[in-house]
């Protein structure tokens, strides 16, 4: 019986792999798909009734229809033999006897004695595996990366240790299709039916990936904020998807060598929330404060502050009271602001030098300086 089996398969087999078919992406496949096996159309609108072939045989003149952000990686009996990078329609073509086929004018003695003869010798199955896989080209998004505790850098900015907790997502890019399917891809997604997918939970070496970006997040940050380019300030980190990511990829690579040993590289992030400890979060402020008191903003809001006082003190302290401003301004670097001695009551240039120290200090306007001066002058 095991015998007559044999030949009803290699027979039957043989004849059935006779057809050409076409080849293309499957149905139903997520936006972060990365690696799938072509799959053949053996039916079309109720037409055609190549629903026998082998799952591991490709007859010659078979077309393969590559869509665009997609590459094409031939695989012959497990080894990967030929990869296609740009879109279009390619027809399979192979020395192997198993792809033989009477309407790709291979002969019929190739396509049915010494094919069916091969097979028997098998058990009635082909003796060799052929394989069609598309892999994505494309940005694969929403891989995800999030810390359960503080993460802890040294920055340069700050000049001390900042901690936060964080969380956000990345996308992901193949850039060495066969470096991946080489060093990363388990064997396990190599066959028909099976798509490897960084967001499945259920994939291993997707969890992998994870837990090494996130191993990464304090030296990226470190990175990030210790580059003179970047301003150091860890306040841009969510204004600077691609400038983090840069710094992320980098400290990536360094660590695990993503690129150089499995062909993958981060292209953008995408921050979605920051947590500073209490330190950290103290130590902002701080720097806040420091910010809107520096250069002209801090002038001007020094020089309000020492208007308004001499105003306050002119009301209720007489000459007391603006001497003591006098003094206070004079301790804080603006002794430019204390109150000169009092000109003479008729002098015009006497009252237009003070006007124009006023003006010069931001106490009156334009306006109110010409119209003292046309007081003045008399005009």
């Amino acid at each position: 019986m095991g015998l007559v089996q044999a030949v009803k398969g290699a027979v039957g087999g043989v004849l059935a792999d006779q057809w050409k078919d076409f080849y293309t992406v499957p149905a139903g496949l997520p936006s972060t798909a990365a690696l799938f096996a072509a799959v053949p159309n053996g039916t079309n609108a109720g037409r055609g009734s190549n629903t026998s072939g082998s799952s591991n045989i490709i007859s010659n003149g078979s077309k393969i229809i590559v869509p665009e952000g997609y590459g094409l990686l031939l695989f012959q009996d497990g080894a990967i033999t030929a990869f296609v990078a740009e879109a279009g329609g390619y027809e399979w073509r192979s020395d192997d006897l198993n792809s033989q086929s009477i309407f790709a004018g291979d002969g019929l003695v190739s396509t049915f004695i010494k094919q069916s003869w091969e097979r028997f010798k098998f058990g009635g199955q082909p003796g060799s595996q052929q394989a069609a896989f598309f892999v994505s080209l494309k940005e694969l998004p929403d891989n995800r990366f999030g810390t359960q505790s503080e993460i802890y850098w040294d920055d340069g900015f700050l000049n001390t240790q900042v901690g936060a907790v964080t969380r956000g997502s990345y996308t992901l890019k193949i850039v060495d299709p066969i470096l991946f399917v080489k060093n990363f891809v388990p064997a396990s997604y190599l066959r028909p039916g099976q798509v490897f997918d960084f967001t499945d939970m259920d994939n291993a070496a997707a969890t992998q990936l994870f837990n090494e970006v996130v191993g990464s997040l304090a030296p990226a940050f470190s990175l990030y904020t210790n580059d003179p380019a970047k301003g150091n300030r860890i306040t841009k980190l969510q204004q600077d998807s691609i400038g983090f990511a840069h710094s992320l990829s980098a400290a990536v690579e360094q660590a695990y060598q993503w690129q150089s040993d499995r062909g993958l590289a981060i292209v953008k992030t995408a921050i979605v929330s920051i947590e500073y400890d209490a330190n950290t979060r103290e130590l902002l402020k701080t720097v806040q404060r420091a910010d809107a008191l520096s250069g002209s903003r801090g002038n001007s809001n020094l020089q309000a502050s020492v208007a308004q006082g001499i105003q306050s003190a002119g009301e209720n302290g007489g000459a007391a009271g603006l001497v003591g401003v006098g003094m206070a301004s004079g301790m804080f670097g603006a002794g430019n602001l204390q109150q000169p001695a009092a000109p003479a009551a008729d002098d015009p240039v006497a009252k237009l030098k003070k006007a124009k120290e006023m003006l010069d200090l931001g106490l009156i306007t334009q306006d109110d300086y010409d119209a003292l001066k046309a007081k003045a002058l008399g005009l």
